[in-house]
């Protein structure tokens, strides 16, 4: 077992928000996760930030999970996995933040699943005209994308600076496109150079192609809720 596949540790924390299962080291947490939010104090809001409601004793005020606002509870009555802030179950949420993660619930239900079991693709480093046939997919810890080959590259998800989706199949009046490929930027660990690698569909067998569209289309994903958590 290579090293990015080493299984973490967990613990079950509570926090305000309810029970989480978190790594023990925070260096171990999938770069896919969010923080919990700070919860806005309740001194600080006297009405709901949605309806504008006044809270009193009948009128109770909850925090949405997600974003740590305060809302009355038909602002805030879905219970709805947060999955990238580790919860346990459900948790309470407002409306926006509620559909938000109600999408991202098929990235970790299907999309990271794909990801996981991999894709076949002819994979070029940098400016080399050789290329060269390669499983790739994400470890288990989701820390690491994985190539094997005649090589072996394990590349850190944090390091990862940009992602270009490849498509063909595009008309100017519109139409159906379809991933072939992607190109990826990358630094290695203690150097700030950008090192780049090109990955195409291998084009022997159509179930190969689809398996490989699919793949794309959950990095492409992937890479969305990377560069969310790193703006947070």
């Amino acid at each position: 077992m290579s090293g990015c596949e080493v299984r973490d540790a967990k613990k079950l924390v509570r926090s305000p928000s309810g029970l989480r299962m978190v790594p023990e080291h925070r260096s171990a947490r999938s770069p896919f996760g969010l923080d919990e939010p700070p919860w806005v104090p309740d001194k600080e809001c006297p009405r709901c930030m949605q309806c504008d409601t006044k809270f009193d004793f009948i009128t109770r005020k909850h925090h949405c999970r997600r974003c740590g606002k305060c809302f009355c509870d038909k602002c805030c009555s879905k219970k709805v996995p947060l999955p990238r802030m580790c919860f346990v179950d459900p948790v309470r949420q407002c409306a926006e933040c509620a559909l938000i993660s109600q999408k991202e619930t098929e990235f970790y239900d299907k999309q990271l699943k794909v990801l996981m079991n991999g894709a076949t693709f002819f994979v070029t480093l940098g400016t080399s005209e050789k290329s060269e046939l390669m499983v790739c997919r994400l470890s288990n810890n989701q820390r690491y994308l994985v190539l094997d080959g005649d090589s072996h590259y394990e590349i850190e998800i944090i390091q990862i600076s940009t992602v270009q989706i490849l498509t063909e199949g595009f008309t100017p009046g519109g139409g159906n496109t379809r991933a072939i490929g992607m190109i990826l930027q990358y630094k290695v660990p203690g150097s700030e150079e950008l090192m780049q690698m090109k990955f195409t569909a291998s084009e022997d067998f159509s179930c190969n192609k689809k398996l490989s569209a699919s793949w794309l289309a959950a990095m492409h994903k992937a890479t969305k809720l990377l560069y969310e958590s790193r703006d947070q």
